[in-house]
């Protein structure tokens, strides 16, 4: 009998962003983000939450190693967006405003195209603040 599981890590990084929509007028900007489009921005320390689904392998006892998961996130992650300004230097950032919507879905397509079985990949969820908190699975 296969027996499934759920595999979580957690990362923590450091990045700062300003809100702020180019299909957005400045004004309407201003409305929408409030504070949070200040044109210097404001930085997080995010909380970042990858899960795994799938099948223990029965000679591994293992959904994945761990330290590949680990290294899945310092690649897909940490390299690209710790202690950087999301809207200048990751790119996908100067298409789609940096909301924790969008952090978690760049997540999300970067760990795929890092993990050599991106079908495992079940969940990203990202903490902005400990009140705030986005959860995505590829819908």
């Amino acid at each position: 009998m296969a027996h499934k599981a759920y595999l979580t890590r957690r990362e923590v990084l450091a990045a700062c962003h300003r809100l702020h929509s180019p299909k957005l007028s400045n004004e309407e900007n201003r409305a929408v983000f409030g504070k949070c489009n200040h044109p210097n921005g404001h930085g997080h320390n995010y909380v970042v939450e990858v899960t795994l689904h799938g099948e223990v392998n029965p000679k591994t006892g293992m959904l994945m190693n761990v330290t590949c998961l680990k290294e899945y996130m310092k690649s897909a992650i940490m390299d690209t967006m710790d202690h950087k300004n999301l809207d200048i230097d990751v790119p996908y950032f100067h298409d789609h405003p940096s909301t924790a919507e969008h952090v978690a879905i760049y997540i999300w397509q970067n760990m795929k195209k890092y993990m050599d079985d991106p079908s495992l990949l079940y969940e990203v969820k990202v903490f902005e603040t400990e009140n705030n908190i986005v959860l995505y699975r590829g819908e």
